[in-house]
């Protein structure tokens, strides 16, 4: 037990931990928050995707009060590093306390957004605090697509002001936020007949910090991907000839890829050749590097094997794929100065026996820019002959710097530290957007504790920042009372 204040909070952060909770894999977390709803006499609804929303009565004497909506998503990415051994559809995470923050160990923690649920529940527990009558949204499948918000129907809430509690800066308030689109490229790759047993290796770049696609983007955080191709062109610049038998990295598209494997022949001498064009290459990703993300490691190792080399043409093909494909941000919003206005994530790369897919991700909080983002991606893998298919793009999440609730939590904010949050927007996809367009006049704020290194394993939460967090959403309820 973490043994942590408010009690409350991390008592249901410590029970969410034991739910395993993949995206698309809800059903049982959805049952405790029913539970939790039940055990407290409260009614409770849930919608045909799997979306819960728990109705609170107002306080005695607010029943005039507006309707406050406070959302989160049940679901948490699945991130893990490969030399642990977990499994997130049936271990439970195991959060740990590390000085001041909260971790896992090896996995993502789930924070991002389980702390948010265990707030929202743990208002429940409160006796005296003062509130207006409350609609406790808890979505589903929000990490892979935001697919619990786009099954949203009219008339599923009766609430038009909203406070989402998924965002990660202590003490900021988000107005606004990314629209995003997913590009899968499958590319095919004939093999030859002969299967290799010797002279096979594995090469892993692995040690990276990873992290979230959109708040982390900005950063320059190495992408194992990436440095795997650069690992194999160094390879080739060496004069040692290789055949890539596979090529995988990254697990996530919306995490910034961590790790990255190749398996590849190299014959004869070409092994001590490749193996010192690593260790060069090595030191100057790591010079590149400096200051972001400075684990990387890059290993050569033998490898056993069960499959043929890809035929020479289509090697060319993915290399000439994988080593155009964009990663990063694009470009900065003319608007508010800081907030990255564009990116693309070169995710997931799969390598299947006769084909090898290719998943990216692209973000702008200007529609027409994501557009042409996704149109970018598009072409690099027509140019090499590939499929491509891109997912049902979602809308952002346009500020509104007049907002009632904005202001309220600004005035709140103030009263309490002394400072008035500026309104901020966010390069990720946060529900608003689609909560936004489903319910017109939605006036929306997004808050939350301070978390780190989202979607990787790294991930920690704040103690004190979720006991100022909750402190503050208890204060802010109170003054949305009237």
């Amino acid at each position: 037990m973490l043994k942590l204040e408010p009690k409350n909070v991390w008592d249901y952060f410590e029970n969410l931990c034991a739910i395993p909770r993949p995206s698309g894999h809800e059903e049982a977390a959805g049952k405790y928050v029913a539970s939790v709803a039940q055990r407290h006499g409260l009614s409770w609804q849930k919608d045909a995707v799997g979306n819960i929303v728990i109705r609170v009565p107002a306080s005695p004497g607010k029943e005039s009060a507006p309707v406050t909506v406070l959302q989160g998503h049940t679901d948490m990415v699945c991130e893990k590093n490969s030399d642990t051994r977990h499994d997130f559809m049936k271990d439970p995470i195991k959060p740990r306390i590390d000085g001041a923050w909260v971790k896992a160990t090896g996995t993502t923690l789930g924070a991002d957004n389980g702390i948010g649920v265990a707030m929202a529940l743990a208002l429940l527990d409160e006796k005296d605090f003062i509130h207006p009558a409350l609609e406790l949204l808890f979505t589903i499948d929000e990490e892979t697509g935001l697919n619990g918000a786009n099954g949203l129907k009219p008339g599923f809430l009766k609430g038009r002001r909203l406070l989402n509690l998924d965002t990660e800066e202590d003490g900021e308030l988000y107005v606004g936020c990314a629209g995003g689109i997913d590009t899968v490229i499958t590319l095919k790759a004939r093999r030859e007949k002969a299967v290799p047993r010797k002279n096979v290796y594995n090469l892993a770049v692995k040690g990276l910090r990873g992290g979230h696609s959109g708040g982390d983007i900005h950063e320059g955080r190495g992408n194992a991907n990436q440095l795997l191709v650069r690992a194999l062109w160094a390879i080739q610049g060496a004069g040692a000839g290789f055949r890539l038998i596979s090529f995988d990295g990254g697990s996530k598209r919306n995490a910034i890829p961590r790790e990255a494997f190749a398996t590849i022949v190299l014959a004869g001498a070409a092994a001590a050749k490749a193996k010192k064009a690593l260790k060069s290459f090595e030191a100057e990703a790591l010079a590149e590097l400096k200051g972001v993300d400075e684990g990387l490691s890059i290993a050569l190792s033998v490898a056993k094997n069960e499959l043929a080399p890809m035929a020479f043409a289509a090697q060319e093909k993915l290399m000439n794929l994988l080593g155009s494909l964009p990663h990063g941000y694009v470009e900065y919003s003319r608007e508010i100065h800081g907030l990255v206005q564009t990116s693309t994530n070169f995710a997931i790369v799969t390598t299947k026996k006769g084909e090898v897919e290719v998943c990216t991700s692209q973000r702008s909080s200007v529609w027409s820019r994501l557009m042409w983002a996704a149109k970018w991606v598009e072409s690099v893998g027509l140019s090499v002959g590939a499929k491509v298919e891109h997912s049902s793009a979602y809308p952002g999440w346009k500020p509104n710097l007049e907002s009632p609730i904005l202001k309220q939590a600004q005035e709140t904010y103030a009263r309490l530290h002394g400072v008035t949050p500026q309104p901020k927007a966010i390069h990720a996809g946060l529900e608003c957007g689609i909560i936004g367009a489903k319910y017109p006049g939605m006036d929306m704020v997004s808050m939350g504790p301070e978390i780190k290194n989202a979607h990787s394993p790294d991930e920690a939460v704040s103690i004190a920042s979720v006991e100022k967090t909750y402190a503050y959403l208890k204060e802010l309820l109170k003054d949305l009372a009237g």
